[in-house]
């Protein structure tokens, strides 16, 4: 409830649960499954926690930021970016909590969405797990893309990524075509078994003499997905672009900017 609410991220709240700092109805609770009710009194550290306002943005993610919001190796955040350019847009006011819906790694580019909505966030990673009556669930994958939203006209949207990505070299019809029935890569830990990938679609965006673009669909969140897919095929990825995300679109943001975006139909 108290992530729900907007303070924080569910990690972090089930932390605070933890450690004892957080009361439940004037009594201190250690149970993070505990369960609440909307209109419960709930405090952290003896202060009110009250619902938020949601709010929403996209990020143009540069290259080199972790996306995390705080790093052991001292690297450079996508919430460091973020508080950097939410300063700029509204000097003076408090930067809200706010986290990264998913991931890109470091190496990788493009849309990342930011909300302090954790149920919308769910809703947007997992769709098919979204909790609650049908009606509830076909409510959750109820996206809106921002003209929808200004129109008020839903779109129902699968759960889709699409990425353009840079390869050296230049892949088949038939190894894209192989991308998309999938395969087994190898693990990323040794001794791990292999993992089956695909793409809901694999082509070609742009040719050069030494390299091109690749236009890659995907609809699962695995790690670095696409890069060891190709990899397993024998490319390298000189760059990684993610350009859309179910109904969100980068656009025309530059890179490393942020925008809000309209608040999206639960």
């Amino acid at each position: 409830m108290i992530s729900k609410r907007g303070f924080c991220s569910r990690s972090q709240a089930e932390n605070l649960v933890r450690e004892g700092r957080v009361s439940l109805r004037g009594k201190i609770v250690r149970d993070p499954d505990t369960p609440a009710r909307e209109n419960d009194e709930i405090c952290v550290d003896g202060k009110h926690v009250k619902a938020s306002e949601f709010i929403y943005f996209m990020m143009n993610k540069p290259r080199g930021y972790v996306t995390t919001a705080s790093d052991e190796k001292g690297r450079a955040t996508v919430m460091d970016l973020f508080r950097e350019q939410y300063a700029r847009m509204f000097p003076g006011k408090p930067v809200p909590h706010i986290s990264p819906v998913g991931r890109l790694d470091a190496a990788s580019e493009g849309l990342l969405l930011f909300t302090n909505d954790t149920q919308w966030a769910d809703a947007l990673l997992n769709p098919q797990e979204s909790r609650g009556s049908k009606a509830e669930m076909t409510n959750a994958s109820v996206i809106l893309s921002e003209a929808s939203a200004k129109s008020k006209d839903p779109v129902t949207v699968p759960h889709t990524k699409i990425y353009r990505v840079q390869v050296a070299g230049m892949p088949t019809a038939t190894e894209l075509s192989q991308m998309e029935a999938g395969f087994n890569v190898p693990p990323r830990v040794f001794g791990e078994p292999e993992e089956f990938m695909h793409a809901v679609s694999a082509k070609l965006y742009s040719a050069g003499e030494k390299n091109c673009w690749l236009e890659i669909t995907l609809d699962e969140g695995k790690n670095r997905e696409i890069r060891r897919m190709l990899a397993k095929l024998g490319y390298e990825v000189l760059r990684l672009v993610r350009i859309k995300f179910c109904n969100y679109e980068l656009g025309d943001l530059k890179q490393g900017c942020i925008k809000k975006i309209d608040a999206p139909q639960h």
